[in-house]
């Protein structure tokens, strides 16, 4: 339904540098960068970004509340972990561990971050824990 999602950030660098890492277990990278902003997107396999230049993009400027909530697909409750440890080390602050969501749906599991400008980022996988909770 989507072709992409952009969100302004305060400081383009230190962003791409928190996304380039955090993306990074979902099977996301670095597509496309301007001056002063970048694309990231899956380059091949399951999850292909239709747009070649990405379907997420980090842009310049100054952030306006209400900021957005964007959700990543994981393939795997072994990639959301990888994500929120990621994010842990990149800078980003926890908005809830990985573990299964039963109020969403019995195999919804994910995790929550806030990243360097507070937007609330997610990995989520649909297909439950690959191991027991």
């Amino acid at each position: 339904m989507l072709d992409h999602i952009s969100i302004i950030v305060s400081d383009f660098a230190r962003s791409k540098r928190f996304y380039e890492a955090v993306l990074h277990p979902l099977g996301y990278r670095l597509m496309t960068e301007l001056p002063e902003a970048a694309g990231f997107g899956v380059s091949d396999g399951e999850g292909k970004s239709g747009d070649p230049g990405g379907d997420f993009w980090i842009a310049q400027g100054k952030p306006v509340p209400p900021l957005v909530h964007v959700a990543f697909n994981a393939a795997s409750s072994d990639a959301v972990d990888a994500f929120h440890a990621a994010a842990l080390a990149a800078g980003g602050r926890d908005n809830g561990a990985p573990g299964l969501r039963p109020q969403y749906h019995a195999r919804y599991y994910a995790a929550f971050v806030f990243d360097p400008d507070g937007y609330n980022i997610e990995a989520v996988c649909h297909a439950g824990a690959s191991r027991s909770e």
